[in-house]
């Protein structure tokens, strides 16, 4: 038997063998990254900016497709409501509450436009809470950023501690409305860009859109998988019937010799 597996028509039979199972299970791992990469989040198109206005409402939310659209708003700071935002990193995405505490802060200040509306505006990043950069602009300025939404005020892992006047740990406009008396606010916030002042700039991203899953390509990855099974199975019968016919040969050797 080990003779018939061993023999040079085998192993060449072996060796074809390894190279399509090996060939064939890529394969199927390659269709099954696609498949899973089509389902991520993905750059969306980044259009021209637009007045905030349009995106941001009052006493309403806004749309999730205005997520990251990069925006301009003109007004007036409002340097007696300005807030910090504690324990966070120069970054949008990064995680707020203990996950970042005493990383730094994002200085928020509400921007006044000509029609008595409040802008959230995230000016900038400071790693100290008593930093120079932190001196509000004076008159009417032009603000470019991002727009994002407003954050729960669970979204984070609250201090257990109370925070001192004029720390908040998200931006959230419901919060907002408490603390900014004599103004209605516009929903969401805009960041930045580039920063105010000194401040150091906050990370946005721009819009994404969710990944639509390609289950094409799974059902690729699985035929190929099956392919792989098949070439098993082939294998196995070809073996089979070598061994099978190899003893037939040596029990018909000896009566041969018999006959002769």
């Amino acid at each position: 038997m080990l003779r018939t597996v061993l023999s040079p028509r085998m192993l060449g039979l072996h060796l074809l063998t390894v190279v399509v199972l090996v060939a064939f299970i890529l394969l199927g791992r390659w269709q099954l990254g696609v498949f899973q990469e089509s389902g991520k989040p993905r750059a969306a198109a980044d259009p021209a900016p637009v007045a905030v206005t349009a995106l941001a409402p009052v006493g309403a939310q806004m749309d999730g497709m205005s997520v990251g659209r990069r925006v301009t708003v003109s007004g007036v700071y409002d340097p007696s409501g300005q807030l910090l935002v504690v324990d966070r990193q120069p970054d949008v995405d990064a995680p707020g509450g203990k996950v970042s505490h005493d990383q730094g802060f994002w200085v928020l200040t509400p921007l006044r436009l000509g029609d008595g509306t409040l802008v959230p505006v995230v000016r900038g990043w400071t790693a100290k809470a008593d930093a120079p950069a932190l001196a509000v602009p004076s008159g009417e300025v032009t603000v470019a950023g991002r727009l994002r939404p407003s954050q729960g005020t669970d979204s984070v892992q609250r201090r257990s501690d109370e925070l001192p006047r004029g720390q908040v740990q998200t931006v959230s406009t419901g919060q907002l409305v408490n603390l900014w008396s004599g103004g209605r606010i516009r929903d969401g916030y805009v960041v930045a860009e580039p920063p105010s002042g000194a401040l150091a700039q906050v990370k946005v991203a721009p819009p994404v859109v969710g990944g639509t899953l390609t289950w094409r390509n799974l059902a690729y990855a699985a035929n190929w998988w099956i392919f792989a099974g098949f070439a098993v199975f082939m294998w196995f019968h070809f073996v089979r019937d070598a061994m099978r016919t190899d003893r037939e040969h040596r029990k018909k050797s000896p009566e041969m010799v018999l006959e002769g």
